[in-house]
């Protein structure tokens, strides 16, 4: 049976959906500085990783069955966005499976690069990438940086052997 709908290949096979231990370390030490090269190095990291956003099943059609039960005949799946009192949404993003149950375990992962997420916030109009909401280490991402990465670029730590500090730039993948 050929409903005309191919399964891609996971861009991160073999991905057991735990975090890696230096992006939580970077997103740790982003939230404890003030310094902006801890932030950049975080969202630099995150460039070199996968994000896990937050799909739920949301019923579009309940029926009732002989029994009288009812159930759901159809659903759509929706990327979650989280909405702060002043009206400003964000799209959520996860490290790892356990920051996203900590949120909300029924949520289903999607994996992405941090540059397919700010694309995505970008085309819902969110101002925001809002990276482990629940913890440990709540990162937000969002102006010049989330606009970059929403047009395909990464941020990238530069070698600063050369003595003159912490250098970031913007690197474009080239598929």
């Amino acid at each position: 049976m050929d409903a005309g709908r191919l399964l891609a290949p996971s861009p991160f096979p073999g991905d057991d959906g735990l975090a890696r231990p230096e992006t939580r370390r970077a997103l740790a030490a982003a939230v404890a500085s003030s310094d902006p090269s801890a932030y950049l190095r975080a969202v630099a990291v995150l460039c070199t990783d996968r994000v896990l956003v937050p799909v739920i099943a949301t019923a579009t059609r309940i029926g009732t069955g002989a029994a009288g039960l009812t159930s759901d005949k159809e659903a759509d799946m929706s990327v979650v966005m989280l909405q702060a009192a002043d009206g400003r949404r964000a799209l959520l993003a996860f490290t790892g499976l356990d920051a996203l149950q900590a949120w909300r375990a029924d949520a289903r992962p999607v994996p992405v690069t941090l540059d397919r997420a700010a694309q995505t916030a970008q085309a819902e109009q969110v101002s925001t990438v809002l990276v482990d909401v629940a913890g440990p280490h709540p990162l937000v991402i969002d102006g010049d940086v989330l606009d970059a990465l929403a047009a395909g670029h990464r941020l990238v730590e530069l070698d600063s052997s050369q003595g003159e500090g912490e250098q970031f730039g913007w690197a474009v993948p080239q598929w």
